[in-house]
C-alpha cells in the first residue's frame, strides 16, 4: 500500500535512485528451550526461507495488475525467480552465518548457544545469517539487498531500510567533510509500526552546518487503533478465503532453491572465529565485512514512538 499509493515514493523505487536496501529481523531472546528444533533448522531455514524472503518480495516486486491474491502472488514469485542464483563460490563471498557465545543481555549473563539445552557442545548450527543478494531485472539491476536475522541481538525488531544514492559532495564538503548522510526511508514492521524519513537539515544559527534529521510517522499515534497480530490476520484471511498473504507452491519451491544453494555452500565447513558473536551484540565481525566490501554499513533499527 505504501509503495504503490504514493507517487512521490513510487517514482523513486528503482536502481537510478536507490543505492541499496537493508532488511533486518532481529530477535532479542536466544533459542531458549528450542535448542532441539534449532539444531535441525538453524536461522537460515527458520527465518530466511519464509519470513525474510517474503518481506524482500513485497519490497521489490513489480506492481500487480490488481489487488487480487493471485495477481500479487504472481509478482512475488516473479521477483523471487529474478534473484541471482548463488554458487558455492558466491555463498563464500555473499553469505555470512554466525553463532552466539556467552555474553550479557539486559545486564544479566546469557549462555552461549552451545550451552543451551539439547544443543551439541560442538554444534556448527547458525543462530545468525546475513546475505547479500542481487535481483537481475530491469528495476533492480546492480542494487544489493542485504538481509540479516539473528538470535540474542540487542533488540527485537523488523525493519526495511531503503538507502538512497548520495548527492554530490562538492557543495557541502567544507562544512560536512567528505561524506554527507544519504537520504533513507525506514519502514518499521514491528514493534511500534511506523515509517521514518531520514534527510539532512540546516543547523539553526548563522553557520552553514548541516546534520541528519528524521521525520517519524507512527501508526499508533496516527490511528490509535488495535493492530491485529500476524496470526490473527492470517486466521481471518483463511476464514474469508483470501489467499494474498499465503505462500503458493511455486513460491515455496523457489524460496527453497535459494536456501538450498546456501546450505550446499556451507556443507562440511565449520564456523570460523569471525563468525562467532557475543550474546547481546549485533552479530559477528564477518557480517560487518560483508557490507564493508561495498563501502556500506549496517544501520540499527530506529525506535518509532
Amino acid at each position: 500500500m505504501f509503495r504503490f499509493s504514493n507517487s512521490v515514493f513510487e517514482r523513486l523505487w528503482n536502481r537510478n535512485l536507490i543505492d541499496h536496501v537493508q532488511i533486518t529481523v532481529s530477535e532479542k531472546p536466544g533459542v531458549g528451550q528450542r535448542g532441539g528444533y534449532y539444531e535441525e533448522a538453524g536461522a537460515l531455514r527458520d527465518m530466511v526461507q519464509n519470513h525474510m524472503l517474503q518481506v524482500l518480495s513485497l519490497v521489490a516486486m513489480e506492481p500487480p495488475v490488481s489487488l487480487e491474491s493471485e495477481a500479487i502472488r504472481d509478482e512475488k514469485v516473479k521477483l523471487l525467480k529474478s534473484i541471482r542464483p548463488l554458487t558455492p563460490e558466491d555463498v563464500a563471498k555473499q553469505v555470512v552465518r554466525g553463532q552466539y557465545f556467552a555474553g550479557t543481555v539486559n545486564g544479566l549473563p546469557a549462555p552461549g548457544y552451545r550451552q543451551e539445552p539439547k544443543v551439541k557442545p560442538d554444534s556448527n548450527v547458525e543462530t545468525y545469517v546475513a546475505l547479500k543478494l542481487f535481483i537481475d531485472n530491469w528495476r533492480w539491476s546492480g542494487v544489493p539487498f542485504y538481509l540479516r536475522t539473528g538470535k540474542y541481538l540487542p533488540q527485537s525488531a523488523s525493519e526495511v531500510r531503503v538507502q538512497f544514492r548520495p548527492t554530490p559532495h562538492v557543495l557541502f564538503a567544507a562544512q560536512c567533510g567528505p561524506k554527507l548522510d544519504a537520504n533513507a526511508l525506514a519502514l518499521r514492521l514491528q514493534p511500534n509500526e511506523g515509517i521514518s524519513l531520514h534527510f539532512n537539515g540546516k543547523v539553526p544559527g548563522m553557520s552553514l552546518g548541516v546534520r541528519p534529521v528524521r521525520m517519524h510517522f507512527s501508526y499508533d499515534a496516527e490511528f490509535g487503533a488495535y493492530t491485529p497480530e500476524a496470526y490473527e490476520r492470517l486466521l481471518l484471511d483463511a476464514i474469508a478465503g483470501d489467499a494474498t498473504l499465503f505462500i503458493r507452491r511455486d513460491e515455496v519451491e523457489t524460496a527453497w532453491r535459494i536456501v538450498d544453494s546456501i546450505r550446499k555452500g556451507w556443507e562440511n565447513k565449520p564456523l570460523t572465529n569471525r563468525e562467532f558473536y557475543a550474546a547481546g551484540t549485533w552479530g559477528p565481525v564477518a557480517a560487518e565485512d560483508l557490507l564493508a566490501q561495498s563501502g556500506h554499513v549496517w544501520h540499527e533499527p530506529q525506535m518509532i514512538t
